[in-house]
């Protein structure tokens, strides 16, 4: 499939597919609705109702898209993108309920059962809505990875699941009618516990956005790339991401340069660093730090090398950086960044000053406990 290139085809792309979506369910519900009433059968009719969840599951979508295209105003100056993981978390909702209410049913079937009627062209019509939610599922999942909406993803999820539901209906059917023992409600309970079981990890993965998920890595390396192609940026750093949606991303990040640049230099630097991240990857850096660099000490180097051995030594160090050094007033500089593994942060990182404190005593040392929020 090609890739979807603007915000425009990316919002049409999602409409169309769920449109697809809830003209499927539609079908699929009304004829399972009228082979389960017919042939008493609760698991088709419980399969019908799941139908209409996914069509529901599909507006909800399409709602959330429209909301998320708003442009931003004075309210929300940042936009709607977000609105997006809250028409997700809906439709996890949907599923979890989906889930609960099938079982609650099946149990109900379990301890008074129904003998089942089973006919030719119910089994019949339970195949086809196998195949064709596995193929909706796949399809609706596909478009909703390549696109980049949750909402897509777990409303193929769902209709998957559907999927898996009909064939244990369709083997249960199977099942009766060469060994007279009817299977279907404990069919149903089973599989209605992996559906919840699926709902709670959709609902977790959406909280997870919405909380404000660690930047995708590869995204992180990349942007740094970028930055540090200018050829007078010897480092980037501290790059923090902050997602208003799928793929709407604000940003900062700090840059090592040379001490000797002046004001108007920065400033230029850094209005075209913004814009090659904004063309390559559709970030707005809304601010770049600046950390000097020592470039007319030698000595001043040899220090900075020196400490960053001495730090990097340590497992849980994962960086030293925006290292400077004024050898006149005695004072030295730095950020290190200390892993998410280290048992105790804070302390790993007194314990990392009070080296560098002991191999040069008579510099005052400012230093900062760093974090990288693309760390994997």
């Amino acid at each position: 499939m090609t890739k979807v290139n603007s915000a425009g085809e990316r919002e049409k792309t999602i409409i169309r597919t769920s449109i697809i979506g809830i003209l499927a369910n539609v079908f699929l519900a009304a004829f399972k609705a009228a082979v389960g009433v017919l042939s008493h059968s609760i698991a088709v009719v419980m399969d019908a109702v799941n139908n209409l969840s996914d069509a529901a599951s599909s507006v909800i979508t399409i709602v959330g898209t429209r909301l998320a295209a708003k442009e931003p105003d004075r309210e929300h100056p940042f936009g709607y993108g977000r609105t997006e993981y809250m028409s997700a978390l809906v439709i996890s909702l949907i599923i979890m309920y989906a889930g609960v209410t099938s079982f609650i049913e099946s149990v109900k079937k379990i301890i008074t059962p129904e003998t089942p009627d089973y006919s030719v062209v119910s089994i019949i019509i339970i195949a086809v809505g196998v195949v064709v939610k596995i193929a909706l599922g796949k399809y609706v999942k596909t478009v909703g990875e390549r696109v980049n909406s949750d909402s897509l993803v777990n409303s193929g999820e769902d209709a998957s699941m559907d999927a898996i539901i009909s064939a244990s209906t369709l083997v249960a059917a199977f099942i009766f009618i060469f060994t007279k023992v009817s299977l279907e409600a404990w069919l149903g309970a089973v599989i209605s516990v992996f559906i919840i079981k699926s709902g709670f990890e959709m609902i977790g993965e959406t909280l997870s956005d919405i909380l404000g998920r660690r930047a995708d890595a590869e995204l992180a390396r990349e942007i740094k790339e970028t930055v540090v192609s200018f050829p007078e940026v010897s480092g980037a750093y501290d790059l923090v991401l902050n997602n208003y949606g799928p793929g709407r991303f604000n940003g900062s990040v700090h840059i090592e340069v040379p001490d000797t640049k002046s004001a108007i230099e920065l400033d230029e630097l850094i209005r075209r660093i913004t814009l090659a991240v904004m063309e390559k990857h559709g970030v707005i850096l809304t601010a770049i730090g600046v950390y000097s660099l020592n470039t007319q000490d030698k000595e001043a180097a040899e220090m900075c090398e020196k400490i960053r051995a001495e730090l990097t030594s340590d497992p849980n160090i994962l960086q030293m950086h925006g290292f400077y050094v004024n050898r006149d007033n005695k004072t030295m500089r730095f950020d290190i960044i200390i892993s998410f593994d280290a048992q105790n942060r804070r302390e790993t990182f007194n314990n990392a000053v009070a080296k560098i404190q002991a191999m040069y005593p008579d510099y005052e040392i400012q230093a900062a406990m760093d974090t990288d929020f693309s760390e994997e």
